[in-house]
């Protein structure tokens, strides 16, 4: 379900002639009405469910972030900036990969991916240091085998938690190259953009009838404020060395493909620029010479001239799973552990498609997919382990029960330091939102 808001707002909610208000106060810090409908957008562009009211839960959820963000002022916690630029282009490219182009999901979320940037770098700034404060209230919280036994023995047996399907899977994947012919027609390209804009022809203009960058084509190619950390290395080196507005840049090449950039402002650390975005298209033969490449790979592991594993190291560029000898591995959001262990829906849904019907050991046909990066690559897959659905048990699921256990016994630590922290903290609400049915009831009005 994805909410809309036009869908969700409670009629005491709708002031019509307010721009914007406040609706709760939690210390000295304030919650407005804004921020409330911002995050509300927020879950609609990752697809996420919000239980209950909207605008009471999202009001709740703000409020309880203060809580954590005050704590992690008064404990200097600090935030390193490289981690926080990793986690920013990881959750962009995560989610153009989910809406397929950067302008479906500039559409999507109503501004430019470079101002989307920006708020997830204040997003994720915040959200590491919650993470931070909540780890230090569980730090020293943990669970003995005995008490995992315990757990299983006393819990009902229709509550044993149900174990869907899980997968084990080894990758051999090769990106097609780009011909220096096909580069070098894109550089030609933008030289002929660079000498046209030299000649009078607006910047703006060539942006919007060439550049490949859809989102900021429709305004000139104009990117918007920003920090340097918001870009692509390569990108925000040659953008930030801009002195003279009506200079073109030299041709930069990014992992989104080539550019040419002109300044338009300097604010301060933010700058202003608009760019023309061209990328090399990859050859249908040279794909076709890779698949029939890996074929003939997959074709000498399956007769034992070498092991999959070997053909890994030899072939594959993924450096992320030629370190484990191909095996896909992924960070569990509920348990925090990286696991080799798939359910089908969290494969990538071209893997999912091939692995579904193959037997353990089965060394698949090539297909091409879209990786992380949005970028065609070609590979093979061997099914290594298929664990069949299952009711959890000591014996094959230990470290699950554990978690469970584990994650009981830190919800109620966390839940414990907020109650505290909500009789130590004043606390202001709209009277509107006074009518919510709030998960944690002790808010003192």
């Amino acid at each position: 379900m994805i909410l809309l808001l036009g869908n969700v707002e409670p009629t005491w909610a709708q002031q019509k002639n307010v721009v914007d208000e406040v609706v709760w106060v939690v210390g000295d810090e304030a919650i407005f009405k804004s921020d409330i409908e911002a995050y509300i957008q927020g879950k609609a562009i990752e697809k996420e469910t919000i239980e209950g009211d909207p605008y009471c839960t999202a009001a709740e959820d703000l409020a309880l972030a203060k809580l954590f963000l005050h704590q992690a002022e008064l404990d200097s916690i600090q935030v390193p900036e490289e981690s926080l630029m990793q986690r920013v282009n990881k959750y962009i490219d995560y989610y153009q990969q989910i809406y397929g182009s950067r302008e479906a999901l500039e559409t999507m979320a109503g501004m430019s991916i470079t101002k989307m940037r920006e708020n997830r770098r204040l997003a994720e700034r915040n959200q590491y240091l919650i993470q931070a404060v909540r780890d230090k209230i569980i730090e020293k919280t943990s669970v003995t085998p005995a008490e995992v036994r315990a757990f299983f023995k006393e819990v009902p047996k229709d509550s044993i938690p149900f174990v869907p399907t899980q997968v084990e899977v080894e990758i051999l994947s090769r990106l097609p190259e780009i011909s220096q012919a096909e580069i070098d027609r894109v550089k030609a390209e933008l030289r002929d953009y660079t000498e046209r804009i030299n000649n009078g022809t607006p910047f703006s203009s060539l942006a919007i009838l060439y550049s490949e960058d859809k989102g900021s084509a429709r305004r000139g190619g104009e990117l918007g404020f920003a920090v340097k950390g918001l870009y692509d290395p390569a990108f925000a080196s040659v953008a930030w060395s801009l002195q003279d507005p009506k200079k073109v840049s030299k041709i930069v090449q990014s992992e989104y493909g080539y550019h040419i950039i002109q300044l338009i402002e300097r604010r301060g650390d933010k700058v202003n620029c608009r760019h023309i975005l061209r990328t090399p298209k990859i050859d249908e033969t040279d794909v076709a010479k890779i698949l029939l490449r890996l074929d003939s790979v997959a074709t000498d592991v399956r007769s034992g001239k070498l092991s999959f594993e070997d053909a890994v190291a030899l072939i594959s560029d993924d450096k992320e799973t030629n370190k484990n000898n191909g095996l896909m591995q992924y960070n569990d959001d509920e348990t925090g552990v990286v696991t080799s262990r798939f359910e089908m829906d969290k494969l990538p849904e071209e893997v999912a498609k091939v692995v579904d019907k193959m037997n353990v050991n089965e060394i698949s046909k090539p297909f091409t997919m879209i990786n992380g990066k949005n970028k065609e690559i070609c590979a093979i897959v061997k099914l290594k382990t298929r664990i069949p659905a299952h009711r959890a048990s000591m014996s094959e699921d230990f470290q699950l029960l554990q978690n469970l256990v584990l994650q009981k016994r830190q919800a109620d630590a966390i839940q414990k330091w907020i109650k505290e922290k909500q009789k130590k903290t004043f606390v202001r609400l709209n009277e509107n939102w006074k009518k919510c049915d709030f998960k944690y009831p002790d808010w003192k009005f």
